[in-house]
């Protein structure tokens, strides 16, 4: 089976869930084609893929721009496959923050209008060192608001990687 995934990051939690992705679909002996949508050189090809993965990060309560163009323009040839979407972002690391995060892709859906076969919510990271003071204090006191977190050196991943396994399993088995 050969899979692409297409994702976007930030502060590279997001790759690294692609990357994360990735090695667990070869483990299990199939071909995958990561895509980088940030990348304007390159070419977005579907060709020889039996399923699609999209990932991508929320900053700001919205997915990248580039991503969100990259899925709207390619929206008629991803219909012709199953797809997987993951959002990965802090709302999704607590409970309360669930509906906000699930918000997020809704809205994400209706500006490029394409609707996954299947979606997830994925916990991002804070990497303090790669927010300038402004988005440094939006994190704080806005997206962990509440929330009595410790950030080792400036990092603190809240990634599930149980769960995000079990998801991709799921969806490559289905």
């Amino acid at each position: 089976m050969k899979i692409v995934i297409l994702f976007e990051t930030g502060e590279g939690q997001t790759r690294k869930i692609a990357d994360f992705i990735a090695d667990q679909i070869r483990s299990q002996g199939h071909k995958v084609t990561l895509v980088d949508t940030s990348d304007e050189l390159t070419r977005l090809s579907l060709s020889g893929a039996d399923k699609v993965i999209l990932a991508a990060p929320v900053h700001e309560r919205r997915h990248p721009k580039a991503f969100e163009v990259a899925v709207s323009a390619a929206k008629a040839d991803l219909a012709k496959y199953p797809t997987l979407m993951v959002s990965v972002s802090l709302k999704a690391a607590f409970p309360e923050g669930l509906e906000e995060a699930q918000d997020y892709l809704t809205e994400m859906e209706m500006r490029t209008g394409f609707n996954p076969t299947q979606e997830t919510l994925v916990a991002g990271a804070v990497r303090l060192g790669s927010y300038d003071y402004f988005q440094s204090q939006i994190v704080r006191h806005v997206a962990l608001k509440g929330h009595d977190v410790e950030l080792t050196d400036g990092i603190r991943e809240f990634t599930d990687w149980n769960a995000l396994a079990a998801t991709t399993a799921g969806f490559l088995d289905a």
